[in-house]
């Protein structure tokens, strides 16, 4: 029997596999769907979700660290790609190479490390190369870049199988540095496919494969919708939920006069209210810029949270439910088909993709399988 004293994290395997495959389903011919599953596959768990994917079909995956990619090498195998997207740390590398990981490097002395650290361990192994098309972020700089496909030598040594770059504005279809973007990455992939015509291009993350065909390339690396993200902000979301949070009603009171509620007293409820106490807080990824703005739910009905969220509490008004209903009401959902990360990520001034990150390591979480 599961022990969901400190909080319910229902994740749905599931539906993360039905993600996945709608999205291979978008691509154009030709291309293939990766996923991304750093920073754990965005907090739910990536010796769980990896696998899931694997079942699916999945074979290349995207990490952030050497460590990451280490630990998902060893859950999964050798038969899959796994390219670490923030590269290698300098003296790391031939751990690198011989963990079997894909590093992706951004300067051309990275390059050259790795060439020369390979040729002397007598290592023959693969990387990729990001190019910045317009992000300014990672990647060569076009200038490094055109010194890159001028060096025959260096080029015949280094083994690239990826070359890869960011969109920065993706889910927004009409944003113009799109388009750029786009023009950009494709003369990057022509100068180097002349010199090297096996490297497979990446351009496209998960609202890069809305964009349209000219944007799937060879590899598509979905992360955010893969989760119920949606991919298409301010349009209904054609991803399927993903997570639930359940957090338990630790105390409920009536309030007999009017009374401030948490820290800062920065929000007061009238005199007949009725407060429930659940346990759970930004400590457990309830972001505090929650407070007197988002909501739970309960009884079928939406739950306004009262005042601060604290490090391990959050108080709702269940005045608005009756008496039936509190006395049996024993937790409130804070995540699920009503309360989408999205929404709750729209309370908290922020996006999905931290709502997912943040969730603690204090709940109890339960996997949906097939």
């Amino acid at each position: 029997m599961s022990d969901s004293r400190e909080g319910l994290l229902t994740i749905d395997l599931q539906a993360i596999g039905d993600n996945y495959l709608d999205l291979c389903g978008r691509l154009a011919s030709g291309s293939r769907c990766g996923a991304v599953v750093k920073a754990d596959a965005y907090g739910l768990g990536m010796t769980e979700v990896a696998p899931a994917l694997y079942r699916r079909g999945c074979r290349d995956f995207f990490v952030a660290t050497q460590a990451e990619g280490e630990r998902l090498r060893a859950e999964l195998g050798g038969d899959v790609t796994i390219v670490v997207l923030t590269g290698v740390r300098a003296g790391a590398e031939l751990e690198c190479a011989r963990a079997g990981l894909i590093p992706t490097l951004f300067t051309l002395q990275q390059l050259r490390n790795w060439v020369d650290l390979c040729a002397q361990a007598s290592i023959e192994a693969p990387c990729a190369v990001k190019v910045d098309s317009g992000m300014t972020r990672l990647g060569m700089t076009p200038e490094e870049f055109e010194q890159l496909v001028a060096d025959r030598e260096l080029l015949a040594a280094a083994n690239i199988r990826l070359l890869l770059s960011h969109l920065a504005c993706a889910d927004e279809p009409a944003h113009p540095q799109n388009r750029v973007q786009l023009e950009d990455f494709k003369r990057a992939g022509e100068r180097l496919r002349a010199q090297c015509p096996e490297v497979l291009l990446s351009l496209a993350n998960s609202s890069g494969i809305f964009l349209g065909e000219e944007y799937h390339f060879d590899i598509a690396r979905p992360g955010s919708a893969l989760y119920g993200v949606n991919p298409l902000p301010g349009t209904p979301n054609p991803m399927r939920q993903v997570v639930e949070l359940s957090l338990p009603i630790v105390q409920k009171r009536h309030v007999s006069s009017d009374r401030s509620v948490g820290y800062g007293a920065t929000q007061s409820v009238s005199a007949g209210s009725w407060l429930a106490v659940a346990r759970g807080g930004y400590a457990d990824g309830i972001l505090r810029a929650q407070g007197g703005r988002g909501c739970g739910w309960g009884s079928g009905k939406r739950l306004p949270m009262v005042g601060r969220v604290s490090m391990d509490s959050t108080t709702f008004d269940i005045s608005g439910l009756s008496e039936a209903e509190r006395e049996a009401l024993e937790s409130i959902e804070v995540l699920n088909g009503e309360l989408t990360v999205d929404e709750v990520a729209e309370y908290a001034g922020t996006i999905g993709y931290e709502i997912l990150t943040s969730l603690g390591n204090r709940y109890y979480r339960r996997y949906l399988r097939s």
